[in-house]
């Protein structure tokens, strides 16, 4: 009785360590899910029915591996990814590096904006007040809260996520076919499939992704004993982008592709929208709502993301933690960031489309030279000590490289020819 007593005890502590530890895995994995990534994931299942999920698949294993590895060298070393790139690859190479990546993050966050007004048209709100209004608040959360309450508010934000199940599941969904399409998928050598498959690896592994997860490691204070539940907070993150991105492919796949609309839709608002006739005025409202938090949580999280990494990247104080005047250039550059992309978002006639498209193409250029800083960072024993890679971590990770690098080759030729 009483060995049942302790061990209820036991499970009860761990369950409690685990929720106070929870945050970094789950909050980056559901940011993945933001505007970019439901335009892509919508256009997918709109054009190509099921046959793209199994995608998903080596997407997951790689987003896995990838988090783990910044999650360990967060813990390990109590520095960022940007820090660690500039103390042992020298400051002009960092400079290079930094300077794609903030013009690609500032992008990515035009991309969220666009989100915000695609989402909010379908309400009948126009975007000249939806646009000012989010930014306004999300540069409130960050500014003036703390990053227990703000990681409060992205927990909300993820689990809000989990709507896009709901719009799939008023689809009528055919079950066989999504397993069917799972186990024997019909692989076509057309410029648009496999520019579709590479839009769909782009935006499951984004760079900037990889600053935030090891960012957010250090400013929640995790301890390499911490490490276990590290571990499964960043695969409970992993297993929610895929859900998402899943049931965003079968929400359009059983609606849109099956009525033959695939070649109309270019966002994910006019997925949203499209979804009404064959779904329910619910299902396309929930699908907006949907797009309207995935939004409005990625344009909080990706310029606190880039105004990081820039910060430690050439030394300055960084974190939300931390009050304007004691990190003036972290807080400065996250609103320049908000200003330029929400700006650019107001522009009458700003190409919408064309914006999200280039970000995500940026995105999938300049991964696999932040992933060859890590794979070297990760493998270094003066940095790693006995927390280095074991040897299936590199197979898989090098393999990755490699993939995407070909990956990045087509998406160049494809856009020039």
């Amino acid at each position: 009785m009483v060995s049942n007593v302790t061990k209820k005890q036991s499970f009860w502590k761990r369950t409690l360590l685990f929720l106070a530890l929870l945050g970094p895995g789950i909050i980056t994995g559901s940011v993945d899910n933001d505007a970019g990534g439901i335009t892509t994931y919508s256009v997918a299942g709109a054009s190509y029915g099921y046959n793209l999920l199994w995608t998903l698949i080596p997407a997951f294993i790689v987003l896995l591996i990838v988090q783990e590895m910044n999650a360990r060298m967060g813990i390990v070393t109590g520095k960022g990814l940007a820090d660690l790139i500039r103390e042992n690859a020298g400051v002009k190479v960092t400079f290079f590096i930094f300077l794609g990546l903030l013009v690609a993050d500032i992008s990515n966050t035009m991309t969220e904006f666009a989100g915000v007004a695609g989402s909010m048209q379908v309400f009948g709100v126009s975007k000249y007040i939806a646009v000012p209004l989010a930014a306004a608040a999300v540069w409130l959360l960050v500014v003036k809260g703390t990053y227990r309450f703000a990681e409060k508010i992205f927990l909300i934000f993820s689990v809000a996520l989990l709507s896009y199940i709901i719009s799939a599941l008023m689809g009528k969904p055919n079950w066989s076919e999504i397993g069917t399409a799972m186990i024997h998928p019909e692989i076509k050598l057309n410029i648009d499939y496999v520019s579709t498959v590479i839009g769909i690896i782009g935006t499951t592994i984004a760079p900037w992704m990889q600053f935030y997860m090891q960012s957010a490691v250090i400013e929640k204070g995790l301890k390499v004993e911490n490490y276990k539940y590290t571990l499964l907070d960043v695969t409970v993150g992993c297993v929610a982008t895929i859900v998402v991105a899943f049931f965003i492919i079968v929400a359009c796949g059983s609606t849109l592709f099956v009525n033959g609309h695939g070649t109309e839709i270019t966002d994910a608002k006019d997925a949203a929208l499209a979804l009404k006739p064959f779904a329910g005025a619910m299902a396309s409202q929930v699908f907006s709502f949907g797009l309207f938090i995935a939004s409005i949580f990625s344009a909080t999280i990706l310029p606190v993301a880039t105004a990081f990494y820039v910060c430690e990247a050439f030394g300055f104080e960084a974190g939300i933690e931390k009050k304007w005047r004691e990190a003036p250039q972290f807080y400065w550059l996250y609103t320049v960031i908000l200003i330029i992309s929400a700006g650019i978002i107001l522009i009458p006639n700003a190409p919408l489309i064309a914006i999200t498209l280039w970000s995500q193409r940026i995105n999938g250029l300049l991964l696999p030279i932040v992933l060859i800083c890590m794979m070297l960072l990760v493998n270094n024993k003066d940095v790693m000590g006995k927390y280095t890679n074991k040897a299936w971590n590199n197979i898989i990770g090098w393999t990755t490289i490699v993939i995407l690098i070909v990956l990045s080759l087509i998406l160049v030729i494809l856009t020039l020819f």
